[in-house]
């Protein structure tokens, strides 16, 4: 045996043993999710020198808390902007100041300071809305000359939510999540308004019952583009693009001008330092879903008048985000989602190829908020294989990370490998999933268990990048395994169609030949010991999976759906099942085929143990689509636990809560790994 196959055979046995044996520092636990800090927001000042970027720090109480820092670049000086809780940092023009929203004394305020955080003070109270308010974008936003801010607020109007009795006339009529007795939506709607930064003056530009949002200064001052929805009609989601006289205030003498009417949608406008023209995201179909949207949303360019409408982001396949203008107005930048990545593209106005900014070629990653300066200096948020989120910061000289946010919890844990895996479906559509080993690497002569896990949407990714929950198991010695099943965003248009009028079938099929697909390729994976969990339609795909076989011997469903009909008429949205089906479900033969695939309906044949998460206002996935199948498990036979979590929504937002559903995951899946499948109860016959 040669020098260097000894020592590669000595490794390998090290690694295949446990951590308290080696030294080597343990795996992630679920504890650690109080001290895993990350970037949200990212803002460069406009002549490059600072960065004001916001920070969740998931250790408060009541949830995580976000604090906005300020860092000089050239001094490394970093302030902190408050006292209170403060987000979304706005540069003014000249970099001198600084706009953002506050938790103060008497609620969420504007606030303005100067760069060094020095001279806050309000520059006026802001109102939000429990509203359902879909894929929304810039709330604050400065004027050219720096002389005012604009931002987005709602209007002081009463809610109606505590009369008695309470009479419902709308169809959108259910707040995002319910607070106490709060089941309907308080009514108020978003609108523009502008504060004079010298003496505090505020006028509200729009006005009326619609929502206006997602604001875009144009460069000569003159106007305000919004996003709107103004159809009159609730049940189809259609935001349009329109531009508000600042001076008229949208009068009547000056009405407000339309600039995209269109059945599909249009979002995040964003003006050219020229001012002749505007990019935005769209959709090209006549309905989308105002929750989840099948069709990849691309950048689109057009006249500041509303003509010359082109897709620049047609050149590339896959889900784009937001676009923001380069530093010579030469082409646009936009995230793209692709292959459980994340990453920040140029795309040349010119036709030329798009190109790659961050995160480098070859590397995986997700970005997260992103600005540039004058000078073309790019600072953004980059979750990688290493951890969560921090601060980047990338120049004609390369990129560097800023920030080491979660350094003092992840330089005392291992971190496990993830691997890509790609293989043919039942019908031969190419799937991929992303395999986290156990720490240290699979031991010799052991089989490991294996958790399945399933993103929600349907339309959404997971990849290689950090993910706490599957770092946690990997610390057990347990494998997981993020399945990108058809419907999944990243991998072009064709495979988030594929799920089209067809949920619970082809993606359901997809996550059983990922799991053939990591058996066959480790045989180090356990057959016998796999679990399956997913929240959201991650949860609604366990359900369904359960009634499938006995492939699993326990399932985790978090915020799931159980019965596809009862959901459609319950949530707060009503328009997601129609696009996902081309029909409302009372056409045609549309609600014996939801009844077909509901997993309440083949409930009988579940024989794997299912424990139930939900948050107790959840207006989503309301929590009855929980508590029924809880009931349904219960008089098969099938061990199950329904556990309702106070004060949250769709999904779980307090950490504690977070470490809760974790804790109780891994004690559920260590119950039935290591008990003999359940039997279903007999029913005595009469």
């Amino acid at each position: 045996m040669s020098a260097r196959t000894a020592r590669g055979a000595a490794l390998a046995v090290l690694a295949a043993l446990p951590a308290a044996l080696t030294g080597a520092p343990p795996g992630l636990q679920p504890a650690d999710l109080h001290r895993l800090r990350s970037v949200i927001d990212a803002r460069i000042s406009p002549d490059g020198a600072r960065v004001a970027y916001s920070v969740r720090d998931p250790s408060g109480a009541e949830g995580p808390n976000v604090e906005t820092r300020v860092l000089e670049l050239a001094s490394g000086r970093t302030v902190i902007l408050g006292p209170g809780a403060a987000w979304a940092p706005r540069w003014s023009p000249d970099g001198r100041r600084i706009a953002y929203r506050s938790a103060t004394a008497a609620g969420t305020s504007l606030i303005l300071s100067n760069a060094d955080s020095s001279g806050a003070r309000v520059l006026a109270p802001l109102r939000g809305t429990n509203e359902p308010l879909p894929s929304t974008s810039e709330t604050l936003a400065f004027s050219p000359d720096g002389r005012r801010v604009a931002f987005v607020s709602a209007e002081a109007a009463p809610t109606r939510t505590n009369a008695d009795p309470v009479v419902i006339t709308r169809y959108l009529y259910k707040p995002t999540a319910s607070e106490g007795a709060t089941r309907v939506a308080d009514g108020r709607r978003l609108h523009v308004f502008v504060a004079e930064v010298e003496g505090g003056t505020v006028r509200q530009l729009t006005s009326g019952d619609h929502h206006e949002h997602s604001i875009a200064w144009s460069p000569s001052g003159g106007e305000i583009v919004f996003v709107s929805d103004r159809d009159g009609d609730e049940r189809v989601f259609n935001y349009d693009l329109w531009a508000v006289r600042v001076a008229d205030g949208g009068s009547a003498a000056q009405p407000l001008r339309r600039l995209t009417e269109t059945r599909s949608a249009e979002y995040a406008p964003a003006w050219a330092p020229d001012g002749k023209r505007l990019a935005f995201l769209a959709t090209k179909r006549p309905l989308t879903s105002s929750e989840t949207t099948m069709e990849d949303e691309h950048v689109w360019v057009m006249d500041a008048g509303g003509g010359g409408r082109s897709e620049l982001g047609a050149v590339i396949d896959n889900r784009q985000g937001e676009p923001g203008w380069s530093e010579g107005a030469d082409a646009l930048l936009a995230t793209v989602q692709e292959k459980g990545d994340v990453a920040l593209y140029r795309l040349p106005l010119g036709g030329g190829v798009p190109r790659r900014v961050a995160p480098a070629a070859g590397e995986s990653g997700v970005v997260g908020a992103w600005s540039v300066a004058r000078d073309g200096t790019l600072a953004y948020a980059l979750s990688s294989r290493a951890g969560p989120a921090d601060l980047y910061l990338a120049a004609r000289s390369g990129a560097r990370r800023l920030t080491s946010l979660s350094e003092p919890v992840l330089r005392e844990r291992s971190l496990a490998p993830v691997e890509s895996l790609r293989f043919p479906s039942f019908d031969g559509m190419e799937i991929e999933a992303f395999l986290t080993q156990p720490v240290g690497g699979p031991a010799a002569g052991t089989r490991h268990p294996l958790i399945v896990m399933l993103h929600g949407g349907p339309h959404a990714q997971q990849g290689a990048a950090f993910n706490a929950r599957a770092q946690v198991y990997a610390a057990r010695g347990w494998a997981s395994l993020q399945v990108n099943y058809r419907g999944s965003t990243g991998y072009g248009q064709k495979l988030a169609d594929a799920i089209f009028a067809d949920q619970n079938g082809g993606e359901a099929r997809d996550v059983l030949a990922a799991v053939d697909a990591a058996l066959a390729r480790h045989a180090w994976l356990d057959p016998e010991r796999i679990g399956v969990e997913g929240g959201s339609y991650g949860g609604q795909l366990v359900n369904w999976l359960v009634t499938q076989g006995e492939r699993f011997r326990a399932g985790v469903s978090t915020s799931g759906i159980s019965n596809l009909v009862s959901f459609n008429y319950t949530a707060y949205y009503h328009d997601y099942l129609a696009v996902e089906y081309g029909a409302y479900p009372h056409e045609g033969d549309l609600m014996d085929r939801l009844w077909q695939r509901s997993p309440l309906r083949s409930v009988a044949a579940v024989r794997t143990p299912v424990l139930l998460l939900h948050g107790e206002n959840d207006n989503d996935v309301p929590v009855m689509e929980a508590e029924q199948f809880y009931i349904a498990l219960h008089e098969v036979g099938v061990p199950t636990a329904l556990v309702r979590y106070p004060r949250e929504g769709h999904g779980l937002r307090e950490t504690g809560h977070q470490v809760d559903a974790l804790r109780r995951s891994i004690e559920w899946y260590e119950r039935w790994f290591n008990s003999p499948r359940p039997t279903p109860r007999p029913v005595s016959a009469r």
